[in-house]
């Protein structure tokens, strides 16, 4: 594709709404709803401004469901783009605007953690019955199949009501179980009493309770739609994995157009797609990433999950 010429990225560098939308996008991806209510616009006037930096290739966009949501990759462009980048960046981060639309992406992200928790909050006690329906039984155990060692200290991160920790237990030589929902937590304490070498502990994905290398093996299950920030959160579980042999299992669905998961059950993304993965898995510091679809039992609701193993 030939690249837009040097006039024309110049010239979407010089509106500021346009620098102060970089250097959000530059941080986060967010949709054009979120965007405006970062900027504080109108959603055309943010949609318009949008348009001029993706012509001049400033940001790309990734679908999601209904919605688009955007991104500045500053490590992908090139060479001249990204000085140019760097001189415009450090001139507008001293912009009293860019300042208060930095608060504000804390309380958009703080939104998506919200739309998830309320739904945790009123839906623990049923929690097992959706899962079930949605993707079958103990679908986990599909994607378990040859991980598991007798002296692996093993994370079961978004725990959840702990079905998936109380599986793994009897097999391995430590398991610590972090969930963030109260609710969850309660179900999943009950549920793992009789595990002397099993803890739980109140905690996020993105800001784990657990020591640097702590865990040799982790798995995410039907956790990462749910998260404000999936980057970060990779990032995250890295630290707490061995530096040399960690693994990650990471279980979640490919991407789907059912929008009212939204609303209905507090998804945040609606699915992520292999290649996103991977930019993540890689940004985060991972250096081996495998992803396979897993089979669907012939009774469940849900979309198609896949399974992918990532590897300090």
């Amino acid at each position: 594709m030939k690249r837009a010429p040097l006039h024309d990225r110049l010239s979407a560098l010089a509106d500021p709404i346009r620098t102060r939308i970089l250097l959000v996008l530059e941080r986060h991806e967010l949709t054009v709803s979120e965007l405006r209510t970062v900027l504080q616009l109108p959603q055309s006037t943010v949609s318009r401004h949008l348009k001029v930096l993706a012509d001049a290739e400033w940001v790309g966009a990734r679908e999601d469901g209904t919605s688009n949501r955007y991104r500045l990759d500053a490590k992908g462009l090139d060479a001249g783009s990204k000085k140019l980048w760097s001189a415009v960046r450090a001139e507008a981060e001293l912009l009293p605007a860019a300042r208060r639309d930095a608060e504000r992406v804390a309380g958009v992200l703080a939104d998506r953690h919200t739309r998830s928790q309320a739904f945790f909050a009123s839906s623990a006690a049923q929690w097992d019955r959706l899962r079930t329906e949605m993707f079958g039984a103990r679908t986990e155990l599909f994607a378990l199949l040859g991980l598991l060692d007798p002296a692996t200290r093993f994370g079961d991160l978004g725990c959840g009501t702990g079905q998936l920790t109380e599986s793994v237990a009897p097999f391995v030589a430590e398991v610590i179980a972090v969930d963030e929902s109260a609710a969850m937590l309660r179900a999943a304490r009950a549920r793992l009493a009789t595990f002397e070498h099993v803890e739980v502990r109140e905690g996020s994905v993105e800001a784990l309770p657990l020591d640097d290398g702590q865990l040799d093996l982790a798995v995410l299950s039907l956790v990462l739609h749910y998260v404000a920030d999936p980057a970060t959160a990779l990032a995250e579980i890295h630290r707490v994995l061995r530096p040399r042999g960690g693994r990650l299992l990471l279980v979640d669905m490919l991407p789907h157009d059912r929008e009212e998961y939204r609303q209905t059950m507090g998804h945040v993304w609606l699915g992520f797609a292999p290649d996103t993965v991977a930019q993540w898995a890689t940004a985060a510091g991972f250096r081996s990433i495998r992803q396979h679809p897993l089979p669907a039992a012939s009774h469940a609701k849900g979309p198609t999950l896949f399974a992918a193993t990532l590897s300090t």
